[in-house]
């Protein structure tokens, strides 16, 4: 069977600040929390992810040169982009008319003069300016609800949010939770990172309604202008008379600002969660540890980091990985999605030592979701054994969950 460049394209382009990892996702809904599972420890259940090595074929060598060409830029991704577009459209999701709508209610601004990290000016999702353009910013949640469609096609337009309600239950599995105490100005407080134009942001705070505030911090002023627009223009879903393709409901405790995510600049001890939903496998593996080392300074004692990311552990993105061609396609819109695949594991053991105790789990047949508590001080001098609380495997080595995503190769209509 043929590989369709525009469908495995179709997964790249849609991965949007926030999104990439669901892009290639696979869930079994009925078991997306498995509490059955034996406490078992990722040593000895996972192994080493394999590095996809180039390949000297043929079809490696012309891949190789079609990416370093003007083939890329002017014929394979404009392909794959109106094949995202084909996809929403067919499945209710109007993305020309929510385009138009919302560039029409934008007032551009420039940013040329905000300085970024080295490595966030990098081209990442086949936008040649990655996350600095409005045009990413504008297509970021088009490109999820669309994809979320063709990968999960029982559910539709709904695809997406299934996918990300597979997140909430394993969070809540593994101990999830907003904790009781309030920071020195007595507040409840949920910061978001990376939160690109808030989908995630947006999600919490209807979820928690007992957060006083919710703070999302992006890099890229682009995706964090888009996002305060719509919160602003709090807009009706297009079949309900609007533009935009989801109904979005205003709410003041919500507050998206650019800034780094290493570097908050947020107060220590002031947050009751810190959110890295679908953004670490963006990031190199020196970064991650230093904004994992800025949540754990801002939660406030008792307080959760939660992370939900791609799982290079699980059989199905081994596989992946291992496939030269492929993988190839994917590392050319995510730059360092080698680095975060080599280092999951040390990442994973720098969350242990860091904080009080770690749980994790599988999401879905690719992804997993984690837990990490910032401990309560007792005043004892005593050392503490951490540990790693592991359940996405299965007792005979399996991932706990099924994997039920599209190949590359497949429509939703085969």
């Amino acid at each position: 069977m043929m590989i369709s460049i525009s469908n495995i394209l179709l997964l790249a382009l849609a991965a949007a600040n926030g999104c990439s990892a669901f892009l290639h996702s696979g869930i079994n809904s009925a078991a997306a929390v498995r509490r059955d599972i034996p406490l078992l420890h990722s040593s000895t259940q996972a192994t080493e992810p394999k590095r996809s090595q180039p390949r000297s074929g043929i079809a490696q060598e012309l891949l190789n040169l079609a990416l370093k060409s003007p083939l890329w830029t002017y014929v394979m991704v404009p392909q794959a982009r109106a094949s995202i577009v084909k996809t929403a459209e067919s499945n209710g999701i109007q993305w020309m008319n929510a385009k138009s709508w919302l560039n029409e209610q934008l007032s551009t601004k420039d940013y040329s003069d905000v300085v970024y990290p080295e490595y966030y000016k990098q081209s990442f999702h086949a936008y040649q300016d990655g996350n600095l353009s409005y045009d990413a910013a504008v297509e970021q949640e088009l490109a999820s609800r669309a994809v979320g469609a063709r990968n999960f096609p029982k559910y539709g337009e709904r695809g997406e949010d299934v996918f990300r309600d597979s997140f909430d239950k394993a969070l809540a599995g593994i101990g999830a939770r907003i904790c009781d105490n309030t920071n020195e100005q007595g507040k409840k407080v949920i910061v978001d990172f990376g939160c690109g134009t808030g989908t995630s942001t947006r999600r919490m705070a209807s979820q928690y309604p007992q957060v006083d505030q919710l703070i999302g911090i992006d890099l890229s002023p682009y995706f964090v202008d888009v996002g305060n627009t719509l919160l602003n223009l709090a807009p009706n879903a297009i079949e309900n008379g609007s533009g935009w393709i989801t109904s979005i409901t205003p709410d003041e405790r919500i507050e998206l600002r650019q800034g780094d995510m290493a570097n908050t600049l947020l107060p220590s001890n002031s947050a009751s969660v810190v959110n890295l939903s679908l953004v670490v496998h963006e990031l190199p593996t020196s970064v991650a540890k230093q904004v994992v080392s800025e949540a754990y300074r801002i939660l406030q004692p008792g307080g959760q980091l939660w992370i939900s990311e791609m799982d290079f552990e699980s059989t199905a993105y081994k596989a992946q990985r291992e496939n030269a061609l492929l993988f190839s396609l994917l590392r050319a819109t995510e730059p360092y999605l080698d680095d975060y695949a080599d280092g999951c594991k040390e990442l994973r053991e720098f969350i242990v030592d860091t904080f009080d105790s770690t749980k994790i789990t599988a999401a879905t047949g690719r992804h997993y979701a984690l837990v990490a508590e910032n401990g309560f001080d007792s005043g004892d001098d005593v050392d503490r054994v951490k540990c790693l609380e592991d359940y996405r495997f299965r007792e005979d080595g399996s991932y706990a969950v099924e994997d039920t995503h599209l190949k590359p190769w497949e429509s939703k209509d085969d």
